[in-house]
């Protein structure tokens, strides 16, 4: 099985690094052969096989390279000379899966995948990141530039408080729904809603809509890779509260050199597109920004498109185009956000940032409680049977 030693390949300055970085082992397969090296992040209880549909559409196939298995599996025409690694994160997958959610944030899951890099002895690569992977992304980016041929940040968003999603009724049910989701049945159920537009899941194939062959294909390999453990699923989940993007590090993006491509689903229930699109404007001019008809798994709903974008910004970093030429954001939206961002920043204090993210969080907790209380009210209700009362009888 390949997996890579992350604390073999880093630099560790003291103690408190080398246990976060000793020990732990990064699972990862490559696909295809060339000079193209693309290394991709995936998101939130991901594994690296979530990433099928752009590994067949780059690379060719799906079968690993060190897969000696005589099967030949039919291959897509995917683009000669592409190679892709993709690996499970830290708390996922089999992966290791440290126990103190202080050992998962963006910067030290970043420093996990640059020890990737550096295992497989990649000096430079085309970096992808999904949702949680592409904020990994970022930091990655903004750490070490000069390793990075091009960025794609695929339903991203700011970390933080900009990781909850829209309130209303649909999002609270699918949030109350995962956190009571025990079995690899109830998972997939949640899990479609929370990936796929509805518009997408209702769709007929055949005589089955998609959400009945989704569920089976789901449930299936949610039973193969288990569910994720406690530990890993709170720390990946501190690791998305925790990122932050600071102004020194979107600039160091932003003046590499590499072109970016911020590709987002319009009906993503977990990424809110404006705050995609408020990062791609804090990147211009390396920026492009692509709005698909989809949801927050844009990646598989929209495959062909998604595919067409990541090549489009691989040729874009061969090609040597320059950033005005890649860009599809105007300098007035862009300046007109910026400045708008820029007075939020002057007059926003860590403290009221701190207060909005509380009082969000309240709100959720809150009315989390409220539907269930009156879940169970209403059950409790329809289990009580009227009591029936004879007339009395009268004597004289």
């Amino acid at each position: 099985m390949p997996f890579c030693e992350v604390g073999r390949h880093q630099n560790i300055d003291g103690a408190a690094e080398a246990n976060i970085s000793n020990g732990i082992q990064l699972f990862y397969r490559t696909y295809g052969e060339g000079p193209t090296k693309v290394l991709m992040i995936i998101g939130l209880a991901g594994t690296h096989d979530s990433w099928g549909p752009q590994i067949n559409g780059l690379a060719g196939t799906l079968r690993p390279n060190n897969d000696e298995s005589p099967v030949e599996e039919p291959s897509s025409a995917g683009p000669s000379g592409v190679e892709i690694c993709a690996f499970d994160n830290r708390g996922m997958g089999r992966s290791s899966v440290p126990t103190k959610k202080s050992e998962y944030t963006t910067s030290i899951m970043a420093k996990d995948a640059l020890a990737l890099m550096d295992h497989l002895g990649w000096k430079k690569a085309h970096l992808f990141g999904h949702s949680m992977g592409a904020m990994i992304a970022c930091k990655l980016a903004s750490m070490a530039p000069e390793r990075i041929s091009s960025l794609a940040l695929l339903n991203v968003s700011g970390g933080g408080y900009e990781c909850l999603p829209k309130f209303d009724r649909q999002t609270l049910s699918i949030a109350l729904r995962f956190l009571r989701a025990k079995t690899p049945e109830q998972r997939a159920a949640v899990d479609l809603d929370t990936h796929y537009s509805q518009e997408y899941l209702e769709e007929y194939i055949g005589l089955k809509t998609r959400r009945a062959i989704l569920y089976q294909e789901y449930v299936k390999g949610i039973s193969s890779t288990g569910m994720q453990s406690k530990y890993g699923f709170d720390g990946q989940i501190n690791a998305c509260w925790t990122h932050k993007m600071s102004r020194k590090e979107i600039e160091s993006i932003r003046t590499a050199g590499f072109p970016v491509s911020v590709i987002h689903g319009r009906h993503d229930v977990i990424a809110q597109l404006c705050h995609a699109k408020r990062l791609a404007e804090r990147l211009y001019p390396s920026a492009r920004m692509v709005e698909l008809n989809g949801g927050h798994l844009v990646s598989h709903e929209r495959t062909e498109e998604v595919n067409k974008a990541l090549l489009e910004l691989i040729q874009a970093s061969q090609s040597r185009a320059s950033s005005y030429e890649w860009t599809n954001l105007s300098t007035k939206s862009s300046g007109c956000k910026t400045s708008q961002i820029s007075v939020w920043r002057a007059i926003n204090s860590s403290f009221i940032l701190e207060n909005v993210e509380k009082l969000h969080i309240f709100m959720l907790y809150f009315f989390g409680l409220f539907v269930l209380a009156f879940q169970y009210l209403r059950r409790g209700l329809m289990r009580l049977k009227p009591v029936k009362v004879e007339p009395a009888v009268l004597t004289n």
